[in-house]
């Protein structure tokens, strides 16, 4: 069974955020990467870890081998294009508390006590977050927390291949803005989001050695124990669930059903979880008739 009380967040990161992973110099196992075939063209799905260390890489040969053949790159933003004096401006816009009310107020006295008590453990002062609504705190602290562990961006999937990406010339297109990405997370239920903010608080003071495991999976592209110990108890969360997976699924599939029969081979790059299970990618893909194979470690 899994711990259904330390999931919830680990599922966001996953799903959205960040994780980490482990090189190893292994072969003969399958890969978090997908290969569906066109009239003509090929499109490979890679599954991301958003933050890494530097002792992660090198990544399966694959997957570079995945790169190499693809003119093109797509990923959740268009990691090259990005503005940050922009995104500091929409984090900024959709994370305020704008009606003149406190994280306080949000949470309830009882509530911001505890959460308090518990970021004070983790050397973090709420009061920096007095008017941010507590979807910004929770992924604020688990950022902090998985830097703390020596992940950053500059190692994670998407930074490796911008930069490969800009050395060799190859376009990267975005399948969403930075404002649709976060307008996710402002959009949720003032209760869903106070489940996440004491989700993370429960789990940060063990988030590097409860990631372990499932950074494992993720390398070894064993979708059995990400399913199970990740979405299953996603979709108990069904809000959160429809809102960060489903929904976004199904229009990354509309997106994706225009490459298939191209010139250009795509290699399009989304957070793991949002590849395994019945509403993922793949399986939607296949739902539509087009022939979708996870690739092996040769």
């Amino acid at each position: 069974m899994p711990d259904t009380r330390r999931s919830l967040a680990r599922m966001l990161a996953v799903a959205l955020l960040a994780v980490a992973s482990t090189a190893a110099a292994d072969s003969g196992h399958p890969l978090p990467l997908w290969q569906i075939n066109g009239h003509g063209n090929s499109v490979f799905l890679l599954g991301s870890v958003h933050l890494l260390r530097a002792s992660d890489h090198p990544l399966p040969s694959a997957i570079d081998a995945a790169y190499q053949e693809a003119e093109r790159l797509v990923m959740e933003l268009d990691m090259d294009d990005i503005d940050p004096l922009t995104t500091q401006a929409v984090v900024a816009e959709l994370s305020a508390i704008t009606d003149g009310r406190s994280l306080s107020d949000l949470l309830g006295q009882r509530r911001y006590a505890n959460v308090e008590k518990e970021s004070r453990k983790l050397g973090i002062s709420l009061d920096m977050f007095a008017r941010s609504e507590p979807w910004y705190v929770a992924i604020s602290i688990e950022q902090l927390m998985l830097m703390r562990a020596g992940l950053t961006q500059e190692h994670g999937v998407e930074a490796h291949f911008v930069g490969k990406a800009a050395a060799d010339g190859k376009e990267i297109i975005g399948l969403e803005t930075i404002r649709q990405q976060l307008g996710l997370l402002d959009g949720l239920s003032m209760p869903a989001q106070r489940n996440l903010l004491a989700q993370v608080l429960e789990e940060s003071a063990d988030l590097q050695s409860s990631m372990a495991a499932l950074i494992r999976a993720w390398r070894h592209g064993d979708t059995g124990y990400l399913e199970q110990n990740m979405l299953a108890e996603m979709k108990r969360h069904r809000e959160l669930y429809r809102t960060i997976v489903v929904d976004r699924n199904k229009d990354w599939v509309r997106q994706i059903g225009r490459y298939l029969g191209r010139k250009d081979d795509y290699l399009v790059i989304v957070g793991a979880l949002h590849l395994i299970g019945d509403d993922g990618v793949p399986a939607m893909l296949a739902q539509r008739g087009h022939d979708v194979v996870q690739l092996q470690q040769q």
